[in-house]
């Protein structure tokens, strides 16, 4: 079963822009011939890491959206965890998240169709009058 991901990496920041592109491509080509389906790949840039990473302060970040199954994450994973150029990996299953805010919504919906309830008039102690 196909299920949403998202797999944000960290390259390294000393790779040239076509070793960045060719690394991208190699492993879009992994995950799709393992099954995956690429929605979109951002290239979010050159950023500071908050803590050294194989003694790397900064790194290319790359976000890829994928439809995949267990199999072909975990073949994707391996590969990133093997290449060199990739310092570090993490990966996401978007599609719980998505579940978890649709069954809020429906919650809200079904409260909000309910007839509010009657307020009841405050007694002597919970609003006591203020004596001058």
């Amino acid at each position: 079963m196909q299920r949403s991901y998202e797999v944000m990496f960290i390259m390294r920041p000393d790779l040239t822009e076509e070793d960045s592109d060719k690394l991208i491509s190699t492993l879009q080509t992994h995950a799709t011939n393992a099954g995956a389906q690429i929605q979109n790949v951002e290239k979010m840039g050159k950023r500071r890491l908050a803590y050294d990473v194989r003694k790397f302060g900064e790194g290319t970040y790359v976000l890829l959206t994928l439809l995949a199954d267990g199999k072909a994450i975990h073949e994707l994973e391996r590969r990133m965890r093997v290449a060199e150029q990739v310092i570090k990996f993490i990966t996401v299953r978007t599609d719980e998240e998505q579940q978890r805010l649709d069954k809020v919504r429906k919650l809200r919906e079904s409260r909000a169709k309910r007839p509010p309830a009657e307020a009841a008039a405050p007694t002597e102690t919970e609003n006591p009058a203020v004596s001058a």
